[in-house]
């Protein structure tokens, strides 16, 4: 990989993307430059990190040496992008940003002497699971290209998509796993009512999630296929989608994706 990367920002996702390099000996820590916002950020980073990063606080005088990295990956909050001024001057360096909802010609305006990239990762990241959208910006190579990819492989299954698909990707993937836990919650709290406790409830919620996500994926089964196998005239299960189609809860999951996607949309 390049001999520097500048990681703007080193909260989890951050560390979920540079930590699976490092493990790989496919990156070395002296070669990665980190910039954080407050004293605490980088007191905490340097005793509980792994591994010895060089790393300083933003609007240090040192803190400038992260522009003479060949890429800088973006991950600081939305808001907290206005704080950040460009001292590139090398037009070929790459900027990786992460941030929801800015759009690559926003990126391209606050950083002219960089050639941006936009992803779109979600917390499952964190666990070597994630799923990432990457849009390219223009005149990225494709050496390029293949370095963002190997960045990013490590920690997450990879998607090449349009800039307009990243907003309804982020509405899926990044805020789905809120959705799912509000899901397993609801159904362990279901099992709670029926007289398990609560704990083994929401084991066997999880477990049954499990279950039938493998036998989906394994099988090749579609939705539609699995949901009659297990629906009979007049018994239980029928009996139980009744009620959630009475509750409108297909239409209220539909309705939740697409307002997470505008309001990413917003955000841009």
């Amino acid at each position: 990989m390049t001999s520097k990367i500048a990681v703007i920002g080193f909260g989890n996702i951050a560390k979920a993307i540079i930590t699976p390099l490092f493990d790989k000996k496919l990156l070395n820590p002296e070669d990665v430059y980190c910039l954080v916002n407050t004293k605490k950020s980088l007191e905490n980073i340097r005793k509980n990190y792994n591994y010895d990063i060089n790393i300083f606080q933003a609007n240090s005088k040192d803190s400038e040496i992260i522009w003479d990295c060949q890429v800088k990956l973006l991950s600081v909050k939305p808001q907290q992008l206005k704080n950040i001024i460009e001292l590139n001057k090398n037009k070929q360096d790459l900027l990786v940003s992460i941030l929801a909802g800015v759009s690559l010609e926003n990126l391209n305006k606050r950083f002219p002497n960089h050639k941006c990239v936009r992803a779109v990762t979600n917390i499952p990241i964190t666990i070597g699971k994630g799923l990432t959208g990457i849009t390219w910006g223009e005149e990225i190579t494709e050496d390029q290209k293949k370095f963002i990819q190997k960045l990013f492989e490590n920690s997450s299954k990879i998607y090449e998509l349009p800039e307009y698909l990243l907003d309804i990707f982020l509405a899926l993937t990044s805020s789905g796993p809120a959705i799912i836990a509000l899901i397993i919650e609801a159904l362990s709290d279901g099992g709670l009512s029926g007289g398990l406790q609560k704990q083994l409830s929401e084991e066997l919620v999880i477990e049954m999630i499990l279950g039938t996500v493998s036998l989906i994926k394994d099988t090749k089964l579609t939705t539609a296929e699995l949901k009659n196998m297990v629906t009979s005239p007049g018994g239980t299960t029928i009996s139980a989608l009744r009620v959630l189609e009475n509750k409108s809860l297909r239409s209220a999951l539909i309705e939740a994706v697409v307002s997470a996607s505008n309001r990413s949309k917003e955000f841009s």
